[in-house]
């Protein structure tokens, strides 16, 4: 993958601006002994040269390796957003986000690997930045490079990026037109995947607005300010009002996974340095139970 910059501002060592723009000394290291190359106005040079205003650094990463382990899956594959640098796909329910050892091959990250490979993409590694659970549908970020994925990782957990959820939770008391969960989820009792609201547990966040309810159900905009497992389902299950077809979580029928969607993405692209703000309809199953539940908009 290649860069370009002008450099402006006082003197610095090109190994300080480099990770200024997000490089790792891992990322250094590789680039110095791995193939990669950098030249300042059209001359080769090594980190320790310094770079004065108006210096043009152009930069070739070295090629990356692609793991064995993500076996190639042609399968559809509905596209958001996509450069050069990162890719944003639209996850159904029911595909998991990255391999699990024994399972199928059809993942989201086997799916982008057989994309990569078709569109002759320049690196066929795969960079999950944002992931989603197996019955979970909606947006997922992947870079294009170690160094794309590290940029965003930096973003994670900031207001730089950002992911809004719509979920169809049960009735039960009114909710609130805008609220707050902040209750500490740690790990519950039998599944090793099963979390709960218990003292001890991790400070978890979870801020909501109430878009439209009934004494049958609401439909909740849902943004995390932490990142634990199953956080959503976990704190709406524990205030009485758990999502439609969660059962791990108590949720009633009607759909055949949780009804949670991810509708909305939002970062910095860290290259082109400018917002990238995504939407993605509810998918067919929840538009159905909307509708069932007398809650679609009129």
């Amino acid at each position: 993958m290649r860069f370009k910059w002008t450099y402006q501002g006082p003197r610095v060592t090109l190994q300080t601006f480099l990770q200024r723009q997000g490089f790792s000394l891992a990322q250094l290291k590789q680039l110095k002994f791995h193939g990669g190359f950098v030249f300042v106005n059209k001359k080769q040079r090594n980190t320790a040269f310094t770079l004065r205003p108006g210096d043009v650094v152009f930069l070739q990463t070295a090629p990356e390796v692609p793991a064995d382990s993500v076996v190639p899956f042609p399968a559809k594959l509905t596209i958001a957003y996509e450069d050069e640098y990162l890719l944003v796909v639209d996850k159904p329910a029911g595909v998991p986000s990255i391999p699990d050892v024994g399972k199928s091959p059809d993942t989201m990250a086997n799916r982008v690997k057989a994309y990569l490979i078709k569109t002759h993409a320049e690196s066929t590694a795969i960079h999950v930045v944002t992931r989603l659970d197996r019955d979970t549908s909606g947006l997922m970020l992947f870079a294009k490079s170690g160094l794309i994925h590290s940029m965003l990782d930096a973003q994670l957990h900031t207001d730089d990026l950002q992911k809004e959820y719509r979920a169809l939770v049960a009735g039960g008391r009114a909710l609130p037109a805008h609220g707050w969960l902040i209750l500490p989820i740690g790990r519950s009792g039998g599944f090793y995947m099963k979390r709960a609201v218990v003292l001890g547990g991790k400070r978890s966040v979870t801020e909501f607005e109430t878009l439209r309810q009934n004494h049958r159900g609401a439909l909740v905009a849902v943004q995390l300010h932490t990142g634990r497992t199953h956080q959503i389902r976990v704190h709406f299950a524990a205030i009485g009002h758990p999502l439609y077809g969660d059962d791990m979580y108590g949720g009633p029928a009607g759909i055949a996974r949780q009804a949670l969607h991810c509708a909305r993405l939002h970062f910095w692209h860290p290259v082109l340095k400018k917002p990238i703000d995504l939407t993605a309809a509810l998918p067919k199953d929840m538009l159905s139970l909307e509708d069932e539940l007398g809650l679609a908009q009129k």
